[in-house]
């Protein structure tokens, strides 16, 4: 995560409403892509060793010019290859003796969460997983957690959210910059780019390409049913000779998010290989390939921010709940009047939301975390109706009202209160006519709410009563059971 906009070309991170989308054939993934769009919540989770510094995850070994990703922690900051090494070596002292993934579990399916999507593994190489093929993971001796009874951490968690009946996603870095065949220590590495040409030494990206294949095959083998595989790092792609010209020809410019300074290289993963092989294991798995055009990517993910309108693909906007990405210290959380707000608004849209939480060096969520969750978990209670199995209603948003539909005709109109706002005694809706019969309520109330036909719309009377004593927080949401539009 984190890096989006910051290269050119087809393989750029940043997903723009407008990008193209492969629809997928198989009927089993197609399936189950329909099932994810209606469960509209999920929660990612960014955690390795680097949480003992509290820094962005990997980023500060790629050597690349952004201030986020600036080198601050360690003994050896000054000096890239030294830094390498006290950054490597965080995996001798990681030892999250806290690790309680039920009680992350019991606290995301309360907040209404659907899915998880866990890092098995992050750019560094560091594996959250005992994969046989590497070293350099949570489960080796060189790890203090290793002797630990959860030290496989990856499977821990699946296994905790898969019994509060969430399903299970696994991200996967494509790129892994602790890979002698990806980054070869022959040569300096550039950018976050493999640091060789692919083409000029193809047995040792071959090597690479098999150790990519066989890492994910672990995860579709030894960790039961995984429902998404979520890869990051779409640099590492297949790249045809004509976009490679193409970058070349803009090489150095100057963009509003900075110098292009990346190189374009044809890093062919064969990616129909991974996503066909791990759909032999978990049929139906649905695979994101993210920023990466083509079938592979079954579903969009734009990243910490919500599309401004409704897209014509499944969408899910993956959203810092508070600090970074990774492990901050003394992290500020977004408030719930925030979180709420923006669950409604991207389901309203047809997205769905991933919101990240990321654990500490101790195995421990921050308080903050759970204080968010639970004010989800108050308002779900009440209006979690109009959030599962809906799908927009245009024009989807009327001033602060938001709106979604179910297929047996019911209309949910969300009305997004300001933080402290009162409940107001009218609420005008103009874009939407009701029928003479139409039966409206609060949802938390069994009280039929008044209404009346206005020149564009409608006018709906909210009791005293209610209004002093509102079922829920933040978001009030009205049902219509029936709409003329």
């Amino acid at each position: 995560m984190v890096a989006l906009g910051f290269t050119f070309g087809l393989n750029a991170q940043a997903i723009y409403e407008d990008e193209r989308y492969v629809p997928e054939t198989d009927p089993l993934v197609l399936q189950k892509l329909d099932q994810w769009q209606n469960i509209k919540f999920g929660l990612l989770m960014h955690w390795g060793a680097y949480s003992q510094w509290g820094i962005v995850e990997s980023w500060s070994l790629c050597p690349e010019d952004y201030g986020w990703c600036e080198r601050k922690k360690g003994d050896h900051y000054n000096n890239y290859f030294e830094y390498k090494k006290d950054y490597e070596n965080l995996q001798k002292t990681f030892n999250p003796v806290d690790f309680n993934p039920q009680k992350w579990a019991k606290a995301a399916k309360d907040a209404g969460m659907r899915y998880v999507v866990f890092t098995t593994k992050h750019h560094d190489g560091f594996c959250m997983f005992d994969s046989k093929f590497t070293d350099y993971k949570v489960t080796s001796e060189q790890c203090p957690f290793h002797t630990n009874p959860k030290a496989n951490i990856a499977k821990e968690v699946f296994d905790a959210f898969r019994a509060e009946g969430l399903w299970a996603g696994a991200y996967f870095s494509k790129p892994d910059w602790h890979c002698p065949s990806y980054w070869d220590p022959y040569f300096p590495p550039l950018d976050r780019n493999v640091n060789y040409d692919p083409e000029e030494y193809p047995e040792e990206w071959e090597k690479y390409v098999q150790f990519t294949h066989n890492q994910i095959d672990e995860l579709m083998t030894d960790y039961g049913k995984i429902d998404i595989l979520w890869l990051d790092g779409g640099w590492v792609a297949k790249t045809s000779e004509e976009e490679i010209k193409e970058y070349y020809k803009h090489k150095g410019e100057q963009t509003k998010s900075g110098f292009v300074k990346n190189r374009i290289v044809n890093q062919d993963i064969r990616m129909d290989e991974i996503a066909a092989k791990a759909r032999e294991k978990q049929p139906g798995l649905i695979v994101v390939d993210r920023a990466v055009h083509g079938k592979n990517q079954n579903y969009l993910t734009p990243e910490n921010r919500v599309p401004n309108k409704t897209l014509p693909y499944p969408w899910e906007s993956c959203i810092i709940s508070g600090g970074g990405w990774s492990y901050t210290f003394n992290a500020k959380y977004k408030s719930g009047n925030e979180c709420v707000h923006m669950l409604v608004d991207i389901v309203a849209k047809g997205g769905n939301l991933l919101l990240n939480i990321a654990p500490g060096p101790d195995g421990k969520w921050q308080q903050g975390a759970y204080d968010l969750l639970n004010e989800y978990a108050d308002w779900m209670k009440v209006n979690s109706e109009a959030i599962y199995n809906t799908k927009p209603i245009e024009p989807f948003k009327e001033n602060n009202i938001c709106m979604t539909q179910k297929d047996d005709g019911s209309v949910y109109f969300h009305y997004m209160a300001e933080e402290g706002e009162a409940m107001p005694a009218e609420i005008k809706i103009e874009s939407i006519e009701l029928v003479k019969s139409t039966k409206l309520r609060l949802l938390g109330s069994k009280k039929k709410l008044s209404w009346k036909k206005a020149n564009k719309g409608f006018v709906v009377t909210i009791p005293e009563d209610i209004r002093n004593a509102p079922p829920c927080k933040h978001v009030w949401v009205i049902k219509a059971n029936k709409i003329v539009r």
